[in-house]
């Protein structure tokens, strides 16, 4: 922006100047031609053809010619609103003129109707002055020109600057571009997985190279944690069952044994019910990371009704009864497959004699509280 007022206002400063120069000066000439060309006509005594010189030379140029004699009286006025012999001696500019000296000035003239650049020339031969001419031409043209190529500097300025303006909306755009979408594949993969991968072909070198190391970081860091679900995942799938049966088998055992080996067996079984629980913690952990962390509003209720009836098959085989008590929990906040995992590492295939029982009641219409380890109905067995 500075830069155009710095170009702009000097050209447009001296333009104006120039044609103010050129106006006045090519008026100034041309009344001083007029002037001459009628002192050969007063000095011939021809003042008849005064008012047809007068008359050529206004034609086309729109301007007000005024001419006097050497003593001040009117020879012809090209607008005939001052009579022939009227006296003008008076005014400043004629007796000016009559004396030799020209003069030009600025003033509103009603001949025009606006402003003129008016001159007043001598037409003399040597010394001697045989008459007076004034010469008015409107500057409403020059003005109007003047104007016009202001407008063109001010139109010319405002176009370099919509086109600077386009021309560093698209450098940005096309700058901050691999940055935006660097930003939408850091939020995808902070969610979990990354979908859709930055661009590598688009924006400044160094962005292409920082998308490259960002997809490639990313594309290991996928494959580490995928690596690890899996592994957590098999593990503790492969472990789950053989320790629930070695679990039971141990505890089948305990009719047969002495009773002086009950205290051992018991301490076997708690040890076997410790490794479950640290597995299915795996599992449980291996599932939480392949789903959302994000709370949810879950029906307690319905997710212990639910985990009771899976329970009963498995407990009917081993004269085992799965029975549901306490007062309804209503909705609680929690991970989506959070309460059933808690249940299950407190059902009857984890320990000997679970029972969970509310700590805190909700009144009705509250909103949902957090999900704890207690926030269940309880739930119990029985041989």
């Amino acid at each position: 922006m500075l830069v155009l007022l710095g170009l702009e206002v000097p050209l447009g400063y001296f333009y104006a100047r120039g044609e103010v120069s050129r106006f006045t000066g090519d008026g100034r000439h041309s009344a001083e031609l007029l002037a001459q060309a009628l002192e050969v006509r007063v000095e011939r005594r021809a003042t008849s053809d005064v008012p047809e010189l007068v008359s050529d030379f206004i034609e086309g140029n729109g301007s007000h010619v005024l001419v006097v004699d050497a003593t001040g009286k009117v020879l012809a006025d090209s607008d005939e609103a001052i009579a022939v012999g009227t006296d003008l001696s008076a005014q400043p500019d004629i007796d000016a003129a009559r004396r030799d000296r020209s003069l030009s000035t600025t003033r509103e003239n009603r001949a025009v109707q606006g402003d003129t650049f008016t001159v007043t020339v001598p037409g003399s031969s040597g010394t001697t002055v045989r008459c007076v001419v004034r010469v008015s031409y409107p500057v409403a043209p020059v003005t109007a020109k003047i104007h016009g190529i202001w407008t063109t500097l001010a139109l010319i300025g405002l176009g370099v600057l919509v086109a600077v303006a386009a021309i560093a909306f698209a450098l940005a755009h096309w700058a901050t571009g691999p940055v935006r979408a660097l930003e939408h594949a850091t939020a995808e993969l902070a969610d979990g997985s990354l979908k859709a991968p930055p661009t590598t072909s688009q924006g400044p070198p160094e962005l292409r190279r920082l998308a490259h190391t960002f997809t490639r970081t990313a594309t290991r860091l996928q494959h580490l944690l995928q690596a690890q679900r899996a592994f957590a995942s098999e593990a503790s799938h492969q472990l789950k069952t053989p320790l629930t049966a070695l679990r039971l088998r141990l505890e089948n055992f305990e009719p047969y044994l002495d009773p002086r080996a009950h205290g051992s067996l018991e301490e076997a079984v708690g040890e076997v019910e410790r490794l479950g629980r640290m597995v299915h913690g795996l599992l449980a952990l291996a599932r939480l990371e392949n789903s959302a962390t994000a709370p949810e509003a879950t029906d307690l209720d319905a997710v212990v009704a639910d985990r009771a009836a899976t329970w009963t098959a498995f407990a009917a085989e081993h004269h085992v009864d799965i029975m549901v008590t306490g007062d309804p929990a209503g909705r609680v906040w929690a991970v989506p497959g959070a309460l059933e995992q808690v249940i299950e590492t407190c059902s009857p295939t984890h320990s000997g004699s679970p029972r969970l029982a509310p700590r805190s009641r909700r009144p009705p219409g509250a909103p949902a509280t957090n999900a704890q380890a207690g926030d269940a109905p309880a739930v119990s067995n029985s041989m």
